[in-house]
């Protein structure tokens, strides 16, 4: 794999993290640069990972991580926005945002580069040196997720209860997406 297809195949399977990292920049009461950071390291982690493990799965499962990759992804992301939304409907107007759990930073994560590990698949049997690739989607994931993070702190910070509601639909709207082109391809 050339270097210009590892960048362009690093950035198309960052987009979806930058987007729910947007979202939880959005929703968390004050991003502080070491919250990005974090958030853009547990991105970042699980999209290299992910595609390692597919990879792994190579030929023998790829059938079976196909046909359920979309479901679980709608289903975490579903899950996690829907709490968003709820958070916000249910707090007052003037009541900050509530910080959110580690664990639905990983959720998060997980439902955004379930499809990596399909990509990993797809690796395994192009026989490409995933030692490689998987770093490079990785690295771009953090940069993206820790950008989004920043910037999702703007929106936060002006739009409050109402970007808060705007994430989780996001989110819900992200893992939609992800299971109709799955359908639909």
């Amino acid at each position: 794999m050339s270097p210009v297809a590892i960048t362009v195949l690093a950035l198309g399977m960052s987009v979806d993290a930058f987007a729910a990292a947007l979202s939880r920049g959005a929703a968390v009461p004050r991003v502080r640069m070491g919250d990005a950071l974090k958030a853009g390291a547990v991105f970042g982690a699980v999209e290299t990972a992910t595609p390692v493990l597919g990879w792994c799965a190579g030929i023998l499962a790829a059938g079976q991580i196909a046909a359920v990759d979309h479901w679980v992804a709608f289903t975490l992301l579903g899950l996690v926005g829907l709490h968003c939304l709820y958070a916000a409907l249910r707090r007052a107007p003037d009541a900050p945002p509530p910080a959110r759990s580690a664990w639905m930073l990983v959720a998060v994560a997980l439902g955004t580069s379930i499809d990596a590990m399909a990509v990993g698949v797809s690796l395994a049997v192009l026989e490409v040196d995933i030692w490689v690739v998987a770093p490079a989607i990785g690295l771009a994931t953090f940069v993206m997720a820790t950008g989004g993070m920043m910037a999702g702190r703007l929106l936060g910070s002006r739009f409050g209860r109402g970007a808060e509601a705007l994430a989780g639909l996001a989110l819900i709207a992200l893992g939609t997406s992800i299971l109709v082109e799955h359908l639909a391809g």
